[in-house]
């Protein structure tokens, strides 16, 4: 049984909703971000235990195939930007229909109808948070993290993170400033 959840964005995300599932002694066959593959069909009063409490930790299970879609997307996105392995030549495009075996043009339509931003728009969001994380962090320099994160050239970077927050990532760094969202709401 496959069982999609909402807000599942990182590993610790995993452990948390792996920690619900052990509690209610439900074998698992895998868990990724965003997904939760079981041995066997969950009987009624668990499943309602399983939801209550990943609903009490922000976490929700999606049962619309829309929904499934979108996070999947989002998932894929928030996957790709965390490795750090983004070239310059990456496609966005390319990248989701290549993984989710769907027209692009689909996937956009389906993401803009429901998300109330292109995927382009999400893409970005998601880019300069890990980029606020990285100068926050401060373990490289504003030229690495532009080659990681697969912008052409600082300048590029540079204005799209001021386009986005007001400030440049220089600014960003000196403030100090600690307006970061949570991958979950971008």
């Amino acid at each position: 049984m496959k069982i999609f959840i909402k807000n599942m964005v990182c590993d610790r995300c995993i452990s948390a909703v792996q920690s619900i599932f052990d509690e209610a002694e439900v074998d698992l066959k895998s868990i990724h971000l965003g997904e939760v593959e079981t041995g066997s069909e969950i009987p009624e009063n668990t499943f309602s235990y399983i939801q209550k409490n990943l609903e009490d930790i922000g976490f929700e299970i999606i049962k619309d195939a829309t929904q499934q879609l979108i996070e999947n997307i989002k998932n894929l996105i928030i996957s790709k930007i965390g490795r750090l392995e983004t070239d310059e030549n990456f496609i966005l495009s390319n990248f989701l229909s290549n993984s989710l075996h769907k027209d692009y043009s689909a996937l956009s339509k389906v993401f803009s109808q429901n998300e109330n931003m292109t995927l382009e728009q999400y893409y970005i969001l998601q880019k300069i948070e890990k980029v606020k994380e990285l100068l926050f962090n401060n373990d490289f320099t504003l030229t690495e993290i532009a080659v990681q994160m697969g912008y052409k050239s600082v300048q590029h970077l540079s204005s799209q993170f001021k386009n986005s927050t007001g400030c440049t990532p220089t600014e960003f760094k000196k403030l100090k400033i600690r307006n970061r969202k949570p991958l979950d709401q971008v």
